[in-house]
């Protein structure tokens, strides 16, 4: 989620005041139902705790309200290890023991006031982000008074969490920008250190709270600008850890085409404009927002008190309104949200979220106006190998990629993740995925990004649910692409995307608005799969698990095989590769895939036949089922290649080894 716009004008409002008042697009069209109209996410009763639910394809086992005292404070994002569960809250880290899914306990809720606490794991350690100016080096509430201090911090956490019911703060690592969201790269060629990959959004910091930050043009080598941080944490004393590397993965960039407002801001501005409120459209994050008091009542203020007024008049909010509108826009250009007409890349640019596949080498930087593919070989020293933009992309938000390296989906966070996104009169193709094949060159070897299609959930929601693409991740059904991800109070939803040119939802959970006559932000920061279970941190509410349930679209067997992945810990930016270990799911699974394809009844018939036979049996009996069930599946080359293949190696890893 990025900064609400209402709250980064309320930081920076008294020096705009002071400095002011002293003076292409892609057609494809998303794979969504035949009518989302008709959907019956629709029209849910809104509650807080009480809200209308609808369920499909999947089954609700827990739902856990926030901590007590936490309850106040956006829950953000989550990490998992063992049988616990670290949900981020603006308050400090949560920990959940989920060792029970159907009824999670609280093991801990650390008090550590920050933005946004997204939170990841190593080990026996605890990877806290901080970022707003409210964070303090020794964790403590109040914030820091001070416009400029060294008390404050803004960067990297390091937890000991040992015994996880008690953390312990080991260091802070602070960061030019802050740290917005960060993530955990293990790098197999190197077994003593981690590194941390930071994003961080926010301007650069005053030297007199960080003493290497230089605020010059990019062009300078010192410049933090169009940098991302790089932290080398070493396992053997994780509080050296330090800044390594400032890495430039921006260079040669233009500046992206931006779309404006859709029908439904348009009918939204509208109505501001017929009750007199101030307000702004900010194309950087596609939000049309009311402006705080904080911002307009002086500048009314100010000229009621030059004509001599005390009460002001329709006639001084005329006045005020261009004064308003040129402070929008300086602030706006000082934070590198509005666009730039003459093509030139925003210098204050940042990537929103980089995720890594440390097994291929690769990673995903969603950066804010472009979608990156990076080689990470060198963890110190990301390049880049190729960049995309799109017109129908507002905020390039995160990236996850398909188990074997070949795909890669990007989230637009359009409208900053307080905005409700997902109306009537909003674009599909709007707020949603894109969905890239990455190309391997033939001669060149290089690896380029082509788009193939986008996804968006086939459902509307209302003016008061704040709904857009958020986190997800993949779910380890063999075989195939299935991801589930957040849309905030859009909910949650698991979709195919093994054919990336055709994306189809196969599962969803929603929930009604939390307030049905006013926007109040809630709904799933991110939701992941961990271990068996659908993992999700709700806002405003707390948390909820979910498991997948036989449907048309995924079967009994495939469930299974993917409870056989199993993990010690797993943070879903620092991807991991999923293998899957032999098992009769895993072949039974595959052979399902080949019936769901339309493959020759007869041979899957036959198949099934072996497979059960082989599963009851043991020794040379099973070996010689299984022998049968190898040629068995090659009746089914001719349907599907790829697939058979597959079976036929999950059959053979089953066979009982020689004496």
């Amino acid at each position: 989620m990025t900064i609400p716009f209402r709250t980064m004008v309320s930081l920076s409002v008294l020096s705009l005041s002071v400095i002011t008042l002293g003076a292409c697009a892609r057609t494809s069209k998303p794979n969504v139902a035949a009518s989302p109209a008709t959907d019956p996410r629709n029209a849910l009763k809104p509650g807080m705790y009480d809200a209308g639910v609808h369920v499909s394809n999947l089954r609700l086992l827990s739902s856990v309200r926030s901590a007590q005292s936490f309850g106040d404070e956006w829950n953000t994002d989550l990490a998992f290890t063992g049988k616990y569960v670290v949900q981020g809250n603006q308050n400090g880290p949560i920990v959940w023991d989920i060792s029970n899914p159907s009824s999670p306990t609280l093991v801990v809720a650390y008090e550590c006031p920050a933005s946004q606490n997204d939170v990841s794991v190593y080990k026996n350690l605890l990877f806290v982000s901080a970022e707003a100016m409210n964070g303090r080096i020794d964790c403590k509430p109040g914030g820091v008074r001070q416009a400029v201090s060294t008390e404050r911090m803004r960067g990297v956490r390091i937890f000991d969490i040992t015994n996880i019911r008690e953390p312990k703060l080991l260091t802070n690592v602070q960061t030019c920008r802050g740290s917005h969201t960060h993530t955990v790269l293990e790098d197999p060629k190197d077994r003593d250190n981690i590194y941390i990959y930071v994003s961080g959004s926010s301007p650069v910091r005053p030297k007199g709270e960080v003493s290497d930050c230089s605020n010059a043009p990019s062009a300078d080598v010192a410049s933090n600008r169009l940098r991302i941080e790089i932290i080398k944490v070493p396992l053997a004393d994780p509080t050296k850890a330090a800044i390594v590397n400032r890495a430039n993965i921006f260079t040669g960039l233009n500046a992206p085409t931006l779309h404006g407002p859709s029908a439904a801001d348009l009918l939204q501005i509208e109505e501001l404009k017929k009750s007199g409120k101030f307000f702004a459209f900010i194309p950087g994050m596609g939000i049309v927002e009311e402006l705080p008091a904080e911002m307009v009542k002086p500048v009314i203020d100010n000229i009621t008190k030059q004509r001599g007024g005390t009460v002001a008049t329709a006639a001084d909010s005329a006045a005020a309104r261009p004064i308003v509108d040129n402070m929008v826009k300086m602030f706006m250009q000082q934070n590198g949200l509005g666009g730039d007409p003459t093509g030139k890349f925003n210098e204050m640019s940042q990537c929103h979220d980089i995720t890594v596949y440390p097994a291929l080498g690769i990673a995903g930087g969603a950066c804010e106006g472009h979608g990156l593919l990076l080689d990470i070989s060198n963890p110190v020293n990301p390049i880049r190998l190729d960049a995309v933009a799109d017109s129908n992309f507002a905020y390039w938000h995160s990236a996850t990629f398909n188990n074997d390296g070949t795909a890669m989906l990007f989230s637009d966070e359009w409208g900053g993740g307080t905005g409700a996104k997902c109306r009537v009169g909003d674009k599909p193709e709007w707020g949603a995925n894109a969905i890239f094949d990455i190309v391997t060159n033939a001669t060149t070897g290089k690896k380029s990004l082509q788009f193939r299609s986008y996804y968006k959930i086939p459902a509307y929601q209302t003016s008061n649910e704040n709904c857009v693409a958020h986190n997800g991740s993949l779910i380890p059904i063999p075989g195939r692409d299935i991801m589930v991800q957040s849309w905030y109070q859009g909910g949650i939803s698991v979709f195919d995307w093994t054919d990336t040119s055709h994306p189809q939802e196969i599962a969803s959970f929603d929930r009604g608005p939390i307030d049905g006559s006013r926007m109040v932000t809630g709904g799933s920061w991110s939701v992941y799969w961990y271990n068996g279970h659908i993992v999700s941190s709700e806002i405003a509410r707390g948390m909820d698990v979910a498991e997948l349930v036989p449907s048309r679209f995924v079967s009994q067997n495939e469930i299974d095989a993917a409870k056989t992945v199993k993990w010690e810990q797993l943070n879903a930016q620092g991807q991991p590769k999923m293998v899957w270990p032999p098992s009769f799911p895993l072949a039974k699974a595959f052979t399902d895939q080949l019936e769901r394809k339309g493959c020759a009844a007869g041979a899957v018939s036959a198949l099934r036949t072996q497979i059960a036979a082989a599963e009851k049996a043991s020794g040379v009996a099973r070996n010689t089922a299984l022998e049968a069930a190898v040629s068995v599946a090659e009746g089914a080359r001719g349907c599907d290649t790829k697939k058979t293949d597959l079976l036929k190696k999950a059959l053979q890893d089953l066979r009982t080894p020689a004496m």
